[in-house]
């Protein structure tokens, strides 16, 4: 197998690394992190992923997987970087490709001819095409086609399609989307990705394997709003919004997703918004379920408000600050900006946010001061108001008797 780079060791490009390290190829990872860098080097992870640790630490090992800082030469990248939004920006919802566009810098002096670049990074329809445009235009004698006799380059696109805390197991079982610039580029991604991976291996053009995931994630997304906007109904109406969600779910074609304090993470609360991106007078409902969404911290805090009003100075726990269960990932959480925010509105309380995920909180709350970071424990005993933000096993797990007398807002359904 011919040598392969990953750019990105984050929390797809470094399981994509291992896996095919483990597969048998020889892999080099290249990050701008020096401590994600050497943390790999070492055989250690530097987040929390299931099953992940052993692998890594195996390769490793055995000299199939290594890390550094600069791109090397190789016969297959792997683009797997951030596209977050680009912060300031008027309506703040558009895709920020500068990751890409650095990463292709980097590999563009690298290239001779015959290599397969493959962006994995969830991105905007055309964002494929853009990458192979950047290349290109640091190698113009370099080409898509052999046009002129130029050596060619093949690209194509391959999102991911796992979930954080069952990566692993899903990046090798999950079936897959390729889309390539040409059709060639298809097949040498999909000889690629059958080297691991068991599930289904569909061929596309890139710009409909973009729009693909962007659509699955959206579709859930709208689901997710569906339920948030029906537990907001129901609060109102005096009626238990998770037996409502599992009463409608007994009919054979209905599937409520679950409500809670909003939505986060890397994909579902910002994928979306490339689509509205993309297409701001056509995606009407996509729109919409994404202002739903990003409205429910409102409603929580809000909630909260109502709790400690008549309270001089009032201590409030905030359990959970992580985007899903039992995961480490913060990106987008609706849980660490209802921590955030309620420390900011409510400036004569104290907010005692607990993780049991992380050993140091995030530099957004330390700069706070009246947010502590603290043992969930001290938090809940200490608290006048406990507010579950994220249904972490410690907290679906804990002695109810340790919740008596206390204030409670449960936005996740665990304590019914």
């Amino acid at each position: 197998m011919t040598s392969i780079c990953v750019v990105g060791l984050g929390y797809i490009g470094l399981p994509t690394a291992a896996v095919l390290a483990r597969a048998g190829a020889e892999v080099i990872g290249v990050d701008v992190s020096d401590r994600h860098v050497d943390a790999v080097n070492r055989g250690e992870l530097p987040f929390v992923e299931t099953g992940l640790g052993e692998v890594v630490a195996d390769v490793v090992a055995q000299g199939r997987l290594r890390a550094q800082t600069h791109t090397p030469p190789a016969g297959v990248y792997i683009v797997a970087v951030p596209t977050p939004f680009k912060r300031g920006t008027t309506g703040d919802h558009e895709a920020d490709l500068s990751y890409i566009e650095a990463a292709a810098r980097g590999i563009a002096p690298q290239l001779v001819g015959d290599e397969l670049v493959v962006l994995e990074s969830t991105s905007p329809p055309g964002t494929t095409e853009h990458m192979a445009e950047v290349i290109l235009g640091e190698r113009p004698d370099l080409s898509l086609d052999g046009t002129d006799g130029r050596p060619v380059v093949h690209f194509a696109h391959c999102p991911e399609r796992v979930l954080p805390g069952r990566i692993m197991a899903e990046m090798v079982a999950n079936s897959r989307i390729i889309g390539g610039l040409t059709p060639r580029a298809a097949e040498l991604a999909r000889d690629l990705y059958a080297t691991f991976c068991q599930g289904e291996l569909r061929l596309t053009d890139a710009r409909t394997a973009e729009m693909a995931k962007l659509t699955e994630n959206s579709f859930r997304d709208v689901n997710i709003a569906f339920a948030n906007e029906l537990s907001i109904v129901a609060e109102r109406l005096g009626i238990d919004v998770w037996e409502l969600i599992e009463l409608a779910n007994l009919h054979p074609r209905v599937n409520i997703l679950q409500p809670g304090p909003g939505v986060g993470g890397h994909c579902i609360a910002v994928d979306p918004w490339f689509i509205v991106s993309a297409a701001p007078d056509e995606a009407r409902l996509i729109h919409m379920a994404r202002q739903v969404n990003d409205s429910k911290p409102l409603h929580v805090i809000q909630r909260v408000r109502e709790a400690v009003a008549g309270m001089s100075s009032p201590k409030i726990a905030t359990l959970g600050l992580a985007f899903k269960p039992d995961v480490d990932d913060l990106r987008e959480s609706p849980a660490l900006s209802i921590t955030r925010d309620l420390a900011s509105q409510l400036p004569a309380a104290k907010v005692l946010a607990a993780e049991p995920n992380i050993t140091e909180p995030p530099a957004s709350l330390t700069a706070a001061p009246n947010i502590a970071f603290v043992d969930y424990r001290a938090a809940i005993a200490a608290a006048d108001v406990v507010v579950l933000l994220v249904d972490h096993r410690e907290f679906k797990e804990l002695d109810r008797s340790l919740l008596e007398d206390k204030r409670m807002i449960d936005t996740r359904g665990a304590w019914r």
